[in-house]
């Protein structure tokens, strides 16, 4: 009888239970895409700010303790300056977060005089450095990555595969138009252990300081300060967890922190986490976080995550509203088959079960289709603004399970409301 009553209501009134499936599929859908990319969008916004430079420096330990103590100048810290070894840089892709260190570069700068008797400061790094670590891992690191918002206004990026590239440099808007040096250009850079004659192979906008530097390949600017197998700073860029009060803790003294929220600290990927492991892998060197970075990555991502349940919960409200307006349509029409069920004995709770029964199954055949719908959605999203696809989380199924039957019961109180404020004798005889 039971299965009669809920097939016949299906059939006869389909044309608003597929409105009810729609009004749900669309909630189910905005629930499923919201979900789904904000719980992958910590990675990707993470990766996207990655573009815009490092959120960690590692530096020498003796050099940084003078730095802070005595606040050299940067001639005299050049003077007083320790190194660390370039050889060790492939140790940052060992640590526990390694897969989260994205791009890293070294430097190593100098001043070097210029043919017309100035002087200019010289940066050595990688370009695109290629690696082959001991773990099997093949990969390019350099600063192309990590100043991609530069521009080369003419010429091209230095490039390590090529074998002229220790005879290249690339110059500063600022400094080629000071000097008049054009791309193709012969200058000799004299340094204190000797001089290069290098071509100018690109001219770059970097919108700072650098547009008044050369930048040269790491070998050239080591051979030209007597360093080998030396670099002065390290810029690592890493995907990092937004702080929180235990990471801020823990950044402070590691060893303050009871054992479990050690371990909860070390394995997870906050910033001063993954500084602490740096220093654990490369010997006598001191990693920090550039705070405006990564304080800006966290405040951007949780923002982010915020409008993505703002628009969950108001998409959820909607469909809420749309459902008690047809459910409530739809037990109208049909109050005098309730008045009669009421007259002929059944009780207010065997026709509220039916009632919450059949909305209950067009409440799953929407969530199904607007799951699906809401899963396209998101890769909608992650393409137009990541430039990828998002990953389906399988937990996001019974959360919006969940949401789907809380809002569908919500939505049907009012025609639950509507059916046990009926009375058989008003409805029967014409009269609401």
């Amino acid at each position: 009888m039971l299965f009669k009553m809920i097939r016949g209501v299906l059939f006869h009134q389909r044309g608003k239970m597929l409105l009810i499936a729609f009004t749900i599929a669309l909630g189910a859908s905005l629930a499923t895409g919201m979900l789904n990319v904000m719980m992958d969008v910590g990675d990707k916004v993470n990766q996207e700010l990655k573009t815009y430079g490092a959120n960690i420096t590692v530096k020498p330990k003796d050099s940084s303790l003078l730095s802070d103590i005595y606040n050299l100048e940067e001639g005299e810290e050049e003077l007083n300056a320790s190194y660390l070894e370039e050889s060790d840089l492939g140790k940052l892709k060992t640590i526990f977060w390694a897969f989260n260190i994205v791009d890293f570069t070294p430097f190593l700068d100098t001043n070097v005089t210029l043919p017309d008797g100035s002087s200019a400061k010289l940066v050595g790094t990688w370009f695109n450095h290629h690696l082959s670590l001991p773990t099997g891992e093949e990969l390019d690191a350099g600063v192309v990555g990590m100043r991609s918002w530069w521009d080369v206004t003419e010429g091209k990026w230095l490039d390590e595969k090529d074998g002229n590239v220790l005879n290249e440099i690339m110059v500063g808007t600022a400094l080629a138009q000071q000097q008049g040096w054009k791309l193709g250009d012969k200058v000799t850079l004299t340094a204190s252990q000797g001089s290069r004659e290098v071509e100018v192979a690109g001219i770059y906008d970097a919108g700072g300081d650098e547009d008044s530097q050369i930048f040269a390949a790491l070998d050239l600017v080591q051979a030209l300060t007597g360093r080998e197998d030396k670099v002065a700073s390290i810029e690592v860029s890493a995907i990092t967890t937004p702080d929180n009060d235990l990471a801020r803790r823990a950044a402070k003294n590691p060893q303050a922190l009871s054992s479990r929220d050690y371990e909860t600290w070390y394995c997870t990927a906050y910033v001063s986490a993954i500084c602490y492991q740096i220093q654990e892998a490369i010997p006598n060197c001191v990693a920090s976080a550039v705070r405006q970075v990564a304080e800006s990555e966290g405040a951007i991502l949780e923002k982010t995550q915020l409008l993505m349940i703002l628009i969950t919960a108001l998409s959820l409200v909607g469909s809420a509203l749309g459902i008690s307006n047809l459910v409530t349509a739809s037990v109208m029409e049909r109050a005098q088959e309730i008045g009669l069920l009421k007259a002929i004995g059944a009780k207010d709770r065997s026709i509220t079960g039916v009632i919450i029964v059949e909305i209950l199954i067009t409440a799953l055949i929407g969530g199904v289709i607007g799951y699906f719908m809401g899963f396209g959605f998101a890769q909608l999203i992650g393409h137009s603004v990541f430039g990828s696809g998002v990953e389906m989380k399988l937990k996001v199924i019974p959360i919006v399970a969940a949401l789907i039957a809380l809002v569908t019961m919500a939505g049907s109180l009012p025609a639950i409301r509507t059916v046990l404020r009926l009375r058989p004798a008003e409805v029967l005889h014409g009269g609401h």
